[in-house]
């Protein structure tokens, strides 16, 4: 199934906007961690932690998974393909687990430090270490997407336009 230009084109642009987005959700997660783990401030902290649940709940996991989604219909819709590419292929193995981390690991942490917004929350480093791993990682796959990397996989063939050398 090969998508026509307007609709290539039009997923191209909300994979793109939701990737970068998910990209800046997570420095804000990672900058509102950083404010409840230093601050002396109930108050501050039960904010910052109240905000980043806000912000995983509302919109980190729609766009996670947006990002995912639309991904992977890109990658089917047009001759990049899933398994033709190396760096195709490795954003999509990359993605699935941060999208499975950011359900299974950091929000039930958020949620945690939210539910105790009302006495001093404990801080916690996994709040500050998720979103800067995670940064890194968003940072990583940009950088893939622009780059290309890496080449064919065996699935992929040679380039198009290319003869197979002839033996010796």
């Amino acid at each position: 199934m090969q998508l026509s230009r307007p609709a290539r084109r039009a997923l191209l642009v909300v994979h793109v906007a939701v990737s970068v987005g998910w990209l800046g959700l997570t420095t804000g997660l990672l900058a509102l961690g950083l404010t409840g783990f230093t601050t002396d401030a109930p108050q501050t902290a039960a904010g910052a932690y109240g905000a980043m649940r806000i912000l995983t709940d509302h919109l980190v996991l729609p766009v996670a998974v947006l990002s995912l989604a639309s991904g992977v219909l890109l990658a089917l819709g047009t001759p990049w393909g899933l398994t033709r590419h190396r760096w195709v292929l490795s954003k999509f193995w990359l993605t699935l687990p941060a999208v499975g981390m950011t359900v299974l690991a950091l929000r039930p942490g958020i949620d945690r430090l939210a539910a105790a917004a009302a006495g001093h929350p404990a801080p916690d480093p996994g709040l500050l270490v998720a979103p800067a791993v995670s940064c890194v990682l968003y940072l990583f796959l940009t950088a893939v997407s622009v780059l290309k990397p890496w080449g064919r996989t065996r699935r992929g063939g040679r380039p198009h336009g290319t003869r197979p050398t002839p033996p010796a």
